[in-house]
């Protein structure tokens, strides 16, 4: 086990090669980057790679799992200030917005992931399902908090704003498409706020 990782810390050279990983696979996609590239760009060795990483089937999950727990951290700031839910929806769509409108911003690197492991048995395929699954259970208790009725149709329409706000991020304004995502929040929150079930006559 390399020093610091023995003291429950990754050692420098995992984190540099998941970093680059993680920079690369973005950028530029992942059956595009060889393990060549990769550990050249880290300054290890293959051994050194191998030792952290079996295959780079390994190293592709950890660039996911390092992406999910970034996302979920964002998800956790807005949850934390103690607004109310519909206001938490709202700066999480902020914090969306922010991210697609940043310097490099290349789309949802989930379904980026996913376009290139199209087999559904394929652990990188599982990893963005069970990382999507998160999103769209978390958008849901959010919005079961704002209103009683049935919150999942809305939060998958949720997911569904924040997926085509970051497809179209990539190839228009990225200042409009922004502008047009969180119009469409505000417009989901007041139809799911309003989505009261009628009362019986017989209540």
């Amino acid at each position: 086990m390399a020093r610091g990782e023995s003291e429950g810390r990754p050692s420098e050279a995992r984190s540099r090669l998941l970093n680059t990983a993680t920079r690369v696979f973005y950028e530029e996609g992942i059956h595009s980057v060889g393990i060549d590239r990769i550990v050249a760009e880290a300054q290890v060795t293959r051994a050194t790679l191998y030792r952290h990483f079996p295959g780079k089937e390994d190293l592709v999950l950890a660039y996911l799992s390092q992406v999910d727990e970034a996302i979920r951290a964002q998800a956790r700031g807005a949850a934390d200030a103690g607004l109310p839910a519909a206001d938490t929806i709202q700066a999480l769509s902020e914090s969306i917005a922010q991210g697609i409108q940043s310097p490099g911003f290349r789309g949802c690197a989930f379904l980026n992931a996913v376009a290139e492991y199209p087999d559904p048995d394929h652990p990188v395929h599982q990893a963005v399902l069970a990382h999507r699954q998160w999103f769209l259970d978390t958008v849901t208790e959010l919005l079961a908090r704002i209103q009683e009725a049935p919150a999942e149709a809305a939060a998958r329409h949720f997911v569904m704003l924040r997926d085509g706000a970051m497809a179209a991020g990539c190839l228009f304004d990225p200042t409009l498409v922004c502008e047009t995502f969180l119009r469409g929040v505000e417009g989901l929150l007041r139809a799911h706020a309003a989505s009261a079930p009628a009362k019986s006559a017989d209540a």
